[in-house]
Protein backbone atom coordinates (compact mmCIF):
# COMPACT_ATOMS: atom_id res chain seq x y z
CA UNK A 1 0.00 0.00 0.00
CA UNK A 2 2.98 2.30 1.05
CA UNK A 3 4.50 1.40 -2.53
CA UNK A 4 1.41 2.56 -4.07
CA UNK A 5 0.76 6.26 -2.37
CA UNK A 6 4.59 7.05 -3.10
CA UNK A 7 4.32 5.94 -6.74
CA UNK A 8 1.09 7.85 -6.69
CA UNK A 9 2.92 11.21 -5.00
CA UNK A 10 5.95 10.90 -7.62
CA UNK A 11 3.18 10.78 -10.62
CA UNK A 12 1.77 14.04 -8.43
CA UNK A 13 4.99 16.13 -8.40
CA UNK A 14 5.82 15.07 -12.37
CA UNK A 15 2.33 16.26 -13.34
CA UNK A 16 2.75 19.46 -11.62
CA UNK A 17 6.04 20.24 -13.17
CA UNK A 18 4.70 18.94 -16.48
CA UNK A 19 1.57 21.76 -16.00
CA UNK A 20 4.20 24.52 -14.69
CA UNK A 21 6.46 24.25 -17.87
CA UNK A 22 2.85 24.06 -20.01
CA UNK A 23 1.81 27.12 -18.75
CA UNK A 24 5.15 28.73 -19.20
CA UNK A 25 5.54 27.62 -22.64
CA UNK A 26 2.01 28.77 -23.26
CA UNK A 27 2.51 32.47 -22.25
CA UNK A 28 5.18 32.86 -24.89
CA UNK A 29 4.12 31.10 -27.83
CA UNK A 30 0.80 28.39 -26.95
CA UNK A 31 0.66 25.11 -26.53
CA UNK A 32 1.47 22.47 -29.11
CA UNK A 33 -1.08 21.10 -30.87
CA UNK A 34 -2.81 18.10 -28.70
CA UNK A 35 -0.26 18.85 -25.88
CA UNK A 36 -3.27 20.05 -23.41
CA UNK A 37 -5.55 16.50 -24.50
CA UNK A 38 -2.25 14.44 -23.59
CA UNK A 39 -1.45 16.30 -20.38
CA UNK A 40 -5.32 15.84 -19.47
CA UNK A 41 -5.30 12.14 -20.36
CA UNK A 42 -1.66 11.50 -18.19
CA UNK A 43 -3.91 13.26 -14.84
CA UNK A 44 -6.77 11.30 -15.10
CA UNK A 45 -4.38 7.81 -15.02
CA UNK A 46 -2.54 9.30 -12.58
CA UNK A 47 -5.84 10.12 -10.63
CA UNK A 48 -6.28 6.53 -11.30
CA UNK A 49 -3.17 4.29 -10.61
CA UNK A 50 -1.70 1.45 -12.66
CA UNK A 51 -4.14 -0.20 -14.97
CA UNK A 52 -4.53 -3.86 -13.97
CA UNK A 53 -2.70 -4.53 -17.08
CA UNK A 54 0.50 -3.51 -15.64
CA UNK A 55 0.69 -3.41 -11.92
CA UNK A 56 -1.85 -6.02 -11.38
CA UNK A 57 -5.60 -5.64 -9.16
CA UNK A 58 -6.28 -1.67 -8.51
CA UNK A 59 -5.43 0.03 -5.21
CA UNK A 60 -8.03 0.27 -2.84
CA UNK A 61 -5.54 3.18 -0.73
CA UNK A 62 -6.87 6.77 -0.72
CA UNK A 63 -6.33 9.11 -3.25
CA UNK A 64 -3.75 11.83 -3.55
CA UNK A 65 -4.19 15.00 -1.43
CA UNK A 66 -5.41 17.92 -4.32
CA UNK A 67 -6.92 15.50 -6.55
CA UNK A 68 -9.75 18.37 -7.62
CA UNK A 69 -7.71 21.41 -7.99
CA UNK A 70 -5.25 19.66 -10.10
CA UNK A 71 -8.28 18.46 -12.37
CA UNK A 72 -9.42 21.95 -12.28
CA UNK A 73 -6.09 23.61 -13.31
CA UNK A 74 -6.31 20.95 -16.05
CA UNK A 75 -9.03 22.28 -17.74
CA UNK A 76 -8.49 25.81 -17.15
CA UNK A 77 -4.77 25.33 -19.21
CA UNK A 78 -6.84 23.13 -21.73
CA UNK A 79 -9.05 26.30 -22.57
CA UNK A 80 -6.80 28.71 -22.35
CA UNK A 81 -4.42 26.67 -25.06
CA UNK A 82 -7.56 26.33 -27.58
CA UNK A 83 -8.82 29.99 -27.20
CA UNK A 84 -5.09 31.03 -28.08
CA UNK A 85 -4.92 28.58 -30.79
CA UNK A 86 -8.30 29.23 -32.46
CA UNK A 87 -6.85 33.01 -32.46
CA UNK A 88 -3.83 32.24 -33.88
CA UNK A 89 -6.10 29.84 -36.59
CA UNK A 90 -8.12 33.45 -36.97
CA UNK A 91 -4.84 35.49 -38.06
CA UNK A 92 -3.93 33.28 -40.27
CA UNK A 93 -6.60 33.31 -42.28
CA UNK A 94 -7.37 36.77 -42.09
CA UNK A 95 -3.52 37.58 -43.50
CA UNK A 96 -4.63 35.47 -46.49
CA UNK A 97 -8.16 36.89 -47.60
CA UNK A 98 -7.36 40.81 -46.61
CA UNK A 99 -3.78 40.85 -46.05
CA UNK A 100 -2.77 44.25 -44.01
CA UNK A 101 0.67 46.30 -43.93
CA UNK A 102 1.03 45.55 -47.64
CA UNK A 103 1.58 41.75 -47.21
CA UNK A 104 -0.15 38.93 -48.11
CA UNK A 105 -1.45 36.77 -50.76
CA UNK A 106 -0.69 38.18 -54.35
CA UNK A 107 -4.21 37.60 -56.12
CA UNK A 108 -6.06 39.59 -53.58
CA UNK A 109 -3.32 42.25 -54.00
CA UNK A 110 -4.27 41.73 -57.58
CA UNK A 111 -7.62 41.80 -57.65
CA UNK A 112 -7.66 44.72 -55.59
CA UNK A 113 -5.68 46.92 -57.76
CA UNK A 114 -7.70 45.90 -61.03
CA UNK A 115 -11.06 46.97 -58.63
CA UNK A 116 -9.35 50.45 -57.82
CA UNK A 117 -8.03 51.14 -61.53
CA UNK A 118 -11.65 50.23 -62.94
CA UNK A 119 -13.17 52.50 -59.75
CA UNK A 120 -10.55 55.36 -61.37
CA UNK A 121 -11.12 54.81 -64.98
CA UNK A 122 -15.09 55.24 -64.46
CA UNK A 123 -14.93 58.11 -61.70
CA UNK A 124 -16.61 61.09 -63.50
CA UNK A 125 -17.86 60.13 -66.13
CA UNK A 126 -21.54 60.77 -67.77
CA UNK A 127 -23.69 59.68 -70.62
CA UNK A 128 -23.14 61.21 -73.45
CA UNK A 129 -26.69 62.51 -74.35
CA UNK A 130 -26.76 63.55 -70.35
CA UNK A 131 -24.04 65.94 -71.16
CA UNK A 132 -25.40 67.05 -74.41
CA UNK A 133 -28.38 68.27 -73.05
CA UNK A 134 -26.55 69.71 -69.75
CA UNK A 135 -24.74 71.95 -72.55
CA UNK A 136 -27.90 73.06 -73.58
CA UNK A 137 -28.35 71.68 -77.17
CA UNK A 138 -31.37 69.44 -77.44
CA UNK A 139 -33.09 67.06 -75.07
CA UNK A 140 -32.11 64.10 -74.40
CA UNK A 141 -33.98 61.81 -77.04
CA UNK A 142 -33.16 64.45 -79.64
CA UNK A 143 -29.65 63.64 -78.93
CA UNK A 144 -29.77 60.38 -78.98
CA UNK A 145 -31.09 60.74 -82.19
CA UNK A 146 -28.05 62.99 -83.38
CA UNK A 147 -25.58 60.39 -81.94
CA UNK A 148 -27.16 57.59 -84.03
CA UNK A 149 -27.22 60.09 -87.07
CA UNK A 150 -22.66 60.33 -86.90
CA UNK A 151 -23.69 64.39 -85.75
CA UNK A 152 -21.41 64.52 -82.59
CA UNK A 153 -17.62 63.31 -81.53
CA UNK A 154 -15.61 62.74 -79.01
CA UNK A 155 -12.12 64.30 -79.21
CA UNK A 156 -12.58 64.54 -83.14
CA UNK A 157 -13.87 61.26 -83.42
CA UNK A 158 -17.26 59.90 -84.21
CA UNK A 159 -19.70 58.17 -81.84
CA UNK A 160 -22.36 56.23 -83.00
CA UNK A 161 -23.12 54.22 -79.56
CA UNK A 162 -26.07 55.68 -77.26
CA UNK A 163 -24.27 54.32 -74.50
CA UNK A 164 -21.29 55.91 -74.64
CA UNK A 165 -19.53 57.70 -71.73
CA UNK A 166 -17.73 61.30 -71.67
CA UNK A 167 -15.37 62.96 -68.63
CA UNK A 168 -16.41 66.86 -69.01
CA UNK A 169 -12.77 67.45 -67.47
CA UNK A 170 -11.47 66.10 -70.07
CA UNK A 171 -13.48 65.09 -73.67
CA UNK A 172 -13.56 67.75 -76.28
CA UNK A 173 -17.42 66.99 -77.38
CA UNK A 174 -18.73 68.69 -80.51
CA UNK A 175 -21.70 68.79 -82.53
CA UNK A 176 -21.74 68.91 -86.32
CA UNK A 177 -18.09 70.08 -85.49
CA UNK A 178 -18.57 72.56 -82.94
CA UNK A 179 -17.32 72.47 -79.73
CA UNK A 180 -19.62 72.58 -76.56
CA UNK A 181 -19.10 73.73 -72.95
CA UNK A 182 -21.55 73.22 -69.95
CA UNK A 183 -24.07 76.37 -69.60
CA UNK A 184 -25.74 77.27 -66.59
CA UNK A 185 -29.64 76.47 -66.60
CA UNK A 186 -31.94 78.57 -67.94
CA UNK A 187 -35.55 78.39 -67.58
CA UNK A 188 -37.90 81.26 -69.44
CA UNK A 189 -41.75 81.54 -69.74
CA UNK A 190 -42.93 82.82 -72.59
CA UNK A 191 -46.96 83.72 -73.36
CA UNK A 192 -46.54 83.02 -76.85
CA UNK A 193 -48.91 84.26 -79.42
CA UNK A 194 -50.46 83.10 -82.51
CA UNK A 195 -48.66 82.48 -85.70
CA UNK A 196 -45.52 81.95 -83.84
CA UNK A 197 -43.55 78.61 -84.36
CA UNK A 198 -41.57 76.67 -81.95
CA UNK A 199 -38.87 75.45 -83.44
CA UNK A 200 -34.65 76.86 -83.83
CA UNK A 201 -34.77 75.83 -87.47
CA UNK A 202 -33.53 79.14 -89.52
CA UNK A 203 -35.03 79.54 -92.70
CA UNK A 204 -38.86 80.28 -91.44
CA UNK A 205 -40.26 83.04 -92.61
CA UNK A 206 -42.41 82.89 -89.57
CA UNK A 207 -41.54 84.43 -86.31
CA UNK A 208 -39.48 81.91 -83.99
CA UNK A 209 -40.33 81.63 -80.17
CA UNK A 210 -36.74 82.39 -79.43
CA UNK A 211 -36.76 85.47 -81.55
CA UNK A 212 -39.39 87.12 -79.30
CA UNK A 213 -36.87 86.36 -76.44
CA UNK A 214 -33.69 87.86 -77.58
CA UNK A 215 -32.25 89.49 -74.07
CA UNK A 216 -31.45 85.77 -73.01
CA UNK A 217 -27.73 84.97 -73.83
CA UNK A 218 -26.81 81.34 -74.63
CA UNK A 219 -28.77 78.98 -76.44
CA UNK A 220 -32.15 78.17 -75.00
CA UNK A 221 -35.05 75.31 -77.21
CA UNK A 222 -38.87 75.40 -76.58
CA UNK A 223 -40.15 72.76 -74.10
CA UNK A 224 -42.52 70.69 -75.96
CA UNK A 225 -44.46 72.57 -78.76
CA UNK A 226 -47.30 74.92 -79.06
CA UNK A 227 -48.78 74.48 -82.76
CA UNK A 228 -49.03 77.68 -85.20
CA UNK A 229 -52.70 78.62 -84.17
CA UNK A 230 -52.06 77.80 -80.35
CA UNK A 231 -51.22 80.20 -77.76
CA UNK A 232 -50.09 80.51 -74.23
CA UNK A 233 -47.80 79.53 -71.69
CA UNK A 234 -44.52 78.23 -73.22
CA UNK A 235 -41.03 77.15 -71.72
CA UNK A 236 -37.61 77.62 -73.08
CA UNK A 237 -34.50 76.04 -71.46
CA UNK A 238 -31.31 74.91 -71.99
CA UNK A 239 -31.60 72.05 -69.78
CA UNK A 240 -32.59 68.91 -71.50
CA UNK A 241 -32.98 66.92 -68.48
CA UNK A 242 -35.43 69.54 -67.41
CA UNK A 243 -36.95 69.34 -70.93
CA UNK A 244 -37.49 65.44 -71.12
CA UNK A 245 -39.25 65.61 -67.01
CA UNK A 246 -41.73 68.15 -68.65
CA UNK A 247 -42.53 66.64 -71.90
CA UNK A 248 -42.55 62.92 -71.65
CA UNK A 249 -45.38 61.13 -71.26
CA UNK A 250 -43.96 58.61 -68.55
CA UNK A 251 -43.42 61.87 -65.96
CA UNK A 252 -47.10 62.70 -66.41
CA UNK A 253 -46.77 66.56 -66.21
CA UNK A 254 -50.38 68.03 -65.64
CA UNK A 255 -51.31 70.81 -68.66
CA UNK A 256 -54.19 72.40 -68.39
CA UNK A 257 -55.69 74.30 -71.69
CA UNK A 258 -58.84 76.52 -72.05
CA UNK A 259 -60.58 75.49 -75.50
CA UNK A 260 -63.27 77.35 -77.12
CA UNK A 261 -65.26 75.27 -79.47
CA UNK A 262 -67.78 75.76 -82.34
CA UNK A 263 -71.13 74.67 -81.13
CA UNK A 264 -72.85 73.88 -78.14
CA UNK A 265 -71.51 70.35 -76.89
CA UNK A 266 -73.53 68.07 -74.68
CA UNK A 267 -72.93 66.06 -71.60
CA UNK A 268 -72.86 62.64 -73.44
CA UNK A 269 -69.96 63.80 -75.62
CA UNK A 270 -68.14 65.34 -73.44
CA UNK A 271 -68.33 62.12 -71.51
CA UNK A 272 -67.05 60.39 -74.31
CA UNK A 273 -64.01 62.61 -74.75
CA UNK A 274 -62.93 62.08 -71.03
CA UNK A 275 -62.40 58.64 -71.21
CA UNK A 276 -60.76 58.85 -74.30
CA UNK A 277 -60.69 59.34 -78.71
CA UNK A 278 -59.24 57.00 -80.94
CA UNK A 279 -56.67 58.42 -82.99
CA UNK A 280 -54.49 57.69 -86.08
CA UNK A 281 -51.60 56.41 -83.47
CA UNK A 282 -53.98 54.70 -81.03
CA UNK A 283 -56.23 56.17 -77.90
CA UNK A 284 -56.13 59.21 -76.47
CA UNK A 285 -55.15 59.24 -72.50
CA UNK A 286 -57.99 60.23 -70.31
CA UNK A 287 -59.02 63.81 -69.90
CA UNK A 288 -60.31 66.26 -67.42
CA UNK A 289 -63.01 68.44 -68.56
CA UNK A 290 -64.80 71.29 -67.18
CA UNK A 291 -67.25 73.45 -68.98
CA UNK A 292 -66.56 77.64 -67.97
CA UNK A 293 -69.11 79.13 -70.56
CA UNK A 294 -72.05 77.30 -73.10
CA UNK A 295 -73.99 78.69 -75.20
CA UNK A 296 -75.64 78.08 -78.78
CA UNK A 297 -72.44 79.16 -80.88
CA UNK A 298 -70.01 78.68 -78.64
CA UNK A 299 -68.37 76.32 -75.66
CA UNK A 300 -65.33 77.42 -73.55
CA UNK A 301 -63.76 74.26 -71.74
CA UNK A 302 -60.93 73.40 -69.29
CA UNK A 303 -58.91 71.00 -70.57
CA UNK A 304 -56.18 69.20 -68.31
CA UNK A 305 -54.26 66.06 -70.03
CA UNK A 306 -50.80 64.07 -69.37
CA UNK A 307 -49.82 63.73 -72.60
CA UNK A 308 -48.53 66.19 -75.93
CA UNK A 309 -49.55 64.18 -79.15
CA UNK A 310 -48.87 66.70 -82.17
CA UNK A 311 -52.14 68.70 -82.44
CA UNK A 312 -54.02 66.18 -80.07
CA UNK A 313 -56.49 68.43 -78.58
CA UNK A 314 -57.51 69.57 -82.41
CA UNK A 315 -58.00 66.25 -83.29
CA UNK A 316 -59.81 65.04 -80.68
CA UNK A 317 -62.45 67.89 -80.71
CA UNK A 318 -62.96 67.05 -84.18
CA UNK A 319 -63.29 63.72 -84.12
CA UNK A 320 -66.36 64.26 -82.06
CA UNK A 321 -67.87 66.85 -84.45
CA UNK A 322 -66.90 69.80 -82.49
CA UNK A 323 -64.05 71.75 -84.18
CA UNK A 324 -61.66 74.38 -82.28
CA UNK A 325 -61.75 78.23 -82.90
CA UNK A 326 -59.27 78.95 -79.76
CA UNK A 327 -56.91 77.19 -78.17
CA UNK A 328 -54.72 78.48 -75.15
CA UNK A 329 -52.18 76.70 -72.70
CA UNK A 330 -53.07 78.56 -69.55
CA UNK A 331 -51.06 76.21 -67.12
CA UNK A 332 -48.23 73.65 -66.57
CA UNK A 333 -47.91 71.44 -63.50
CA UNK A 334 -47.93 74.38 -60.56
CA UNK A 335 -46.90 76.92 -63.37
CA UNK A 336 -49.82 79.63 -64.23
CA UNK A 337 -49.24 82.09 -66.78
CA UNK A 338 -51.43 84.85 -65.05
CA UNK A 339 -50.56 88.45 -65.22
CA UNK A 340 -48.27 87.88 -68.22
CA UNK A 341 -49.10 90.09 -71.66
CA UNK A 342 -48.99 88.34 -75.11
CA UNK A 343 -44.97 88.10 -76.54
CA UNK A 344 -43.71 88.84 -73.03
CA UNK A 345 -41.18 86.75 -71.35
CA UNK A 346 -39.62 86.50 -67.73
CA UNK A 347 -37.15 83.93 -66.13
CA UNK A 348 -38.48 81.16 -63.65
CA UNK A 349 -37.52 82.22 -60.04
CA UNK A 350 -35.73 78.75 -58.06
CA UNK A 351 -38.70 77.96 -56.21
CA UNK A 352 -41.00 77.61 -59.46
CA UNK A 353 -38.55 75.26 -61.50
CA UNK A 354 -38.54 72.94 -58.15
CA UNK A 355 -42.23 73.19 -58.18
CA UNK A 356 -42.07 72.25 -61.60
CA UNK A 357 -39.93 69.24 -61.28
CA UNK A 358 -41.81 67.92 -57.54
CA UNK A 359 -44.75 67.75 -60.03
CA UNK A 360 -43.43 64.77 -62.43
CA UNK A 361 -44.83 61.59 -61.45
CA UNK A 362 -42.49 58.76 -63.37
CA UNK A 363 -45.37 56.16 -62.65
CA UNK A 364 -48.15 58.59 -64.29
CA UNK A 365 -48.84 57.36 -68.23
CA UNK A 366 -51.06 59.01 -70.65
Amino acid sequence: MRIAWRERSKRKDRGRRTMAASRKRGSKKGPRKGASKKRAKKKKAARRGPSPKQSGPRSSGPRFAGGGAGKKAAKKSAKKGRKKSAKKAARRRASKVAPSGGTGSSLWNQVLGKAQEEEKKHAGLVRLNAYLARCGVASRRKCDEWIEQGRVSIGGEIVRELGSKVDPLRDVVAVDGEALQPEKPVYVLLHKPKGVVCTNARGEEKTRAIDLISHVRGRVFPVGRLDLDSEGLLLLTNDGRFAESMTHPRYGVPKTYKVTLRGRIDEATLDKTRGGVWLAEGRSGQATIRITRRSKERTTLLVTIREGKNRELRRIFGRVGFPVLRLQRVKLGPLELKGLPKGKSRFLLPSEVDALLAATDPQAEG
